[in-house]
């Protein structure tokens, strides 16, 4: 049986969106794919609909690329209003609580801080996606249903106050994954006695991406300006499929090596490191990423269409 031809333009790359307030990361995902009319793609790492910032969209063979960057470790600009909880830990819930923060000063918040860098524990809220019993969570909050979750640890890199006035507070995080960042603030409010919930988040990076994002609103100018170079004017604002693993070891295989890289088959390779992941290479271009294997030699796990 003949294998059906996905529609759209064979687009490989990796786009820095920077996701509006107010859309799910997938409608985000499927207005960037519409403009630049991709057979494929898709996103790394969820935001809330209420967050901004940085959402890696991966097109074409990019994706097979795209879980690697679910484990990498991001950065968040985090404004949070102290003395008010709700029901979802952030501004989109209903009011649980409200009390006077106003005796909270900065040196209270300070010294609160280092209870929360390093490696903690955070129990996942009930408004994620996390499943239960097949269910996901916020889908049995919104029935009003609460089950028990398992702790889970996490690591918080770096965490620092960028400004506190009249109960708003604004904290930068670098973290693992799995961080839930409206967990972490409302477990900051509780330790100040105040409770606390997220009234604005933004992504700043993810992984080696950092910078550079790009709006909806930017992307649809570039289609207006002229239509005859649009996608190439779009298709230039990509970055290389290996660029959110460029911290990877890797290796440069020669001909021979390389054909049989592309059967699929393991290949001793002088000078390669001696475990882990690797990005290999075919003279200058990527052909995929590796992984050693315990005689040595490294063993093809992700690898791109020769013809790119």
């Amino acid at each position: 049986m003949a294998r059906r031809k996905r529609k759209g333009r064979p687009v490989n790359g990796v786009l820095l969106l920077d996701k509006p307030a107010g859309v799910s990361s997938n409608k985000a995902l499927q207005q960037v794919k519409h403009l630049y009319r991709a057979a494929k793609a898709g996103h790394t790492g969820s935001l809330d609909p209420l967050a901004t910032g940085m959402l890696p969209v991966c097109f074409g063979e990019a994706t097979k690329l795209s879980a690697f960057l679910l484990d990498a470790d991001k950065r968040y600009r985090v404004s949070c209003r102290l003395g008010v909880t709700t029901t979802t830990g952030d501004a989109d819930g209903d009011v649980v609580s409200e009390v006077d923060s106003t005796h909270i000063k900065l040196a209270d918040i300070e010294r609160r801080l280092p209870e929360f860098t390093g490696t903690i524990q955070q129990i996942p809220p009930m408004y994620s996606a996390i499943k239960h019993q097949g269910q996901r969570l916020y889908k049995l909050a919104r029935e009003g249903i609460e089950v028990e979750r398992k702790p889970r640890t996490v690591h918080i890199h770096e965490l620092g106050i960028c400004s506190y006035e009249q109960g708003i507070l604004e904290i930068e995080v670098a973290c693992s994954k799995g961080t839930y960042i409206r967990t972490l603030v409302e477990d900051l409010g509780e330790s100040l006695g105040v409770g606390a919930h997220v009234i604005a988040l933004r992504r700043l990076s993810v992984g080696p991406f950092e910078g550079d994002m790009y709006t909806l609103d930017e992307l649809k100018a570039r289609l207006q300006d002229d239509p005859e170079t649009a996608f190439s004017e779009l298709d230039a604002l990509l970055l290389p499929i290996d660029s959110g693993i460029l911290d990877w070891p890797d290796v440069h295989l020669g001909p021979d090596a390389a054909f049989y890289m592309r059967q699929g088959q393991p290949i001793q390779v002088p000078h390669a490191p001696t475990e882990g992941w690797v990005r290999i290479y075919d003279d200058s271009h990527f052909m995929g990423v590796g992984e050693i294997q315990d005689d040595g030699r490294v063993a093809p796990r992700r690898m791109i269409q020769a013809s790119l």
